[in-house]
């Protein structure tokens, strides 16, 4: 093709921008659970649907959706010991990071963001795991975030046990918090699901038990109804 009857790549940058479909007011989307739950591979899964559709989709996870958080992420996950409180506030400055620099933006602009954990995951580790305060770590946290809560949250509910096969099949190495006692993980998973029942309307609980296919078909059917909004 000659130079004269290509498109610039600005051009072809701005075609793509109005091309793309926006929700008003941005769609804020996360997924929680237990580790080995499948969390990212649906969130993975979604996203790739949602930009199909010609959405804008921006796909970040907490903690580590920006160079910050990554280091946070480091820090939580594989450092030798981190204190109780010192981990919530670092889960807390993450939030904050990405909000500012990644998720705020998104919205703005109509995307749709499409987030791995959130401060469900602070209130069920730190609050219902840890032996912290729920009310000090959902104050934390929603200074931190402004009083940004997503308009969907994909609970995927997954025993500690099955949890636990799904990451030895994959051959996974256990991370910091995915070594704490099962105990620990029972507490946690309780923890979400009484989230989940205190706010039914935001939450959409599904059995990870379920084939990959399956889940992905559920989510799908919730999310249609805010793309239709």
């Amino acid at each position: 093709m000659s130079e004269s009857a290509e498109p610039s790549l600005a051009a072809q940058a701005s075609s793509t921008a109005e091309a793309a479909r926006s929700v008003a007011g941005g769609l804020f989307v996360t997924f929680e659970g237990g580790d080995g739950a499948g969390k990212s591979t649906q969130a993975d899964l979604l996203a790739t649907w949602l930009e199909a559709q010609g959405y804008e989709v921006v796909r970040t996870r907490d903690p580590g959706g920006t160079p910050l958080g990554s280091a946070v992420r480091a820090l939580l996950l594989h450092g030798d010991h981190v204190d109780q409180r010192a981990e919530a506030l670092l889960y807390a400055a993450d939030r904050a990071q990405n909000l500012a620099e990644v998720v705020r933006p998104a919205l703005a602009r109509g995307a749709v963001v499409v987030q791995d954990r959130y401060i469900d995951s602070s209130l069920a580790y730190q609050g219902a795991g840890r032996p912290l305060p729920s009310s000090e770590i959902r104050e934390l946290n929603e200074w931190a975030t402004e009083g940004l809560w997503p308009q969907l949250t994909v609970l995927l509910d997954v025993s500690p046990d099955l949890a636990a096969r799904r990451r030895a099949s994959a051959g996974q190495q256990a991370d910091r918090l995915e070594r704490e006692a099962a105990e620990f993980h029972h507490r946690v998973r309780e923890g979400f699901l009484a989230l989940a029942a205190a706010e039914p309307d935001r939450f959409l609980v599904l059995d990870a038990a379920q084939e990959v296919k399956e889940l992905h078909t559920q989510i799908l059917s919730r999310i249609a109804t805010y793309l239709a909004a």
